[in-house]
């Protein structure tokens, strides 16, 4: 017969009581001993306030398709109240910011047949619908704004781009409070979508037009070797998951990493690389506290901000 393990040292697994008084920051708690993805959501939040805590520089990198959701109401808060201090996104999370404070995105369903999407002209986003106006909207926006910026200088770069956007834009936009606030957006990938096709039809008319984004690239590593703690708080994966880590190899890693993903290591993609790749490229550091929460986070993100960002303004 074989010899059972003592796992006295291992928590109870326990959720939360309902039979008594809600309280949220017990709720959140009991997440630690609920098991699977919620105790990974638990761990991500005392992480999150570790880097709070020790007052880490916190760099927060999202896909696009977070801005897209109502998340984006929720990064315009960490950018208003000044709680990361530089932000990396994809083209798509730049200019749907600029097309939200102009107008708005519709929730719809999954399961709308495409082309009857197509002859109404709106387009998909999971189930969240856009109309094809709001593009209309967009390039009534950027087409003057291109003007305006290509008249102070023929070269600029994606983070002067941002900056000079959200100047521009209302206050429920988190590119407004970013640059309110010095808060450096970068966006390497800021050719790839609609901002990139007005560029393309900008530059038939101005040839001299440049995007430089080496002048970012250094101005975001030179930031970085400046820095004391390092926080990373990353949604998705893709070219902003990849430009924040990348970044941290020339101080050997972050020292606090949250992976909130649905994106698994089978295919070796980055976007799917798990927090120990990381650190066997000097991404994360080997003793860092780091963790992956395989979960949609449109459900993990703002339960996380809720345990630590928010919950310290809170209080």
């Amino acid at each position: 017969m074989r010899r059972t393990a003592s796992l006295e040292n291992h928590p109870v697994v326990k959720g939360y009581g309902f039979n008594k008084k809600f309280d949220f920051d017990e709720f959140l708690k009991a997440y630690s001993t609920t098991g699977f993805q919620a105790s990974n959501l638990a761990k991500a939040i005392d992480i999150a306030n570790e880097m709070v805590n020790d007052n880490s520089t916190v760099f927060f990198a999202f896909t696009g398709n977070a801005v897209s959701s109502g998340l984006r109401d929720i990064i315009t808060f960490l950018a208003k109240n000044k709680m990361v201090s530089v932000i990396i996104t994809t083209a798509s999370g730049v200019e749907e910011d600029v097309i939200k404070s102009l107008s708005d995105f519709r929730l719809g369903d999954f399961d709308v047949p495409g082309r009857t999407l197509f002859e109404h002209g709106v387009g998909r986003i999971g189930n969240i619908f856009v109309p094809n106006d709001r593009y209309l909207h967009f390039e009534k926006f950027i087409t003057p704004f291109l003007n305006e910026i290509h008249s102070k200088n023929n070269v600029v770069t994606p983070s002067i781009i941002a900056r000079e956007l959200g100047l521009k834009l209302k206050e429920d936009s988190f590119l407004f409070w970013a640059a309110k606030n010095g808060i450096p957006v970068y966006c390497p990938g800021i050719m790839d979508g609609s901002f990139g096709d007005l560029v393309y039809f900008f530059k038939q008319r101005k040839p001299s037009f440049r995007i430089d984004v080496t002048d970012d690239h250094k101005e975001l590593i030179d930031f970085v070797l400046q820095q004391e703690k390092t926080g990373l708080i990353v949604l998705g994966g893709g070219i902003a998951k990849h430009y924040a880590l990348n970044a941290q190899i020339f101080r050997e890693g972050f020292d606090h990493a949250v992976y909130l993903t649905t994106a698994e290591e089978f295919d070796g993609s980055d976007s799917g690389g798990s927090v120990e790749e990381a650190k066997t490229w000097a991404k994360i550091k080997i003793k860092s506290s780091s963790v992956k929460v395989k979960a949609d986070f449109t459900i993990t993100f703002p339960l996380l901000v809720a345990g630590s960002f928010a919950g310290k303004k809170r209080k």
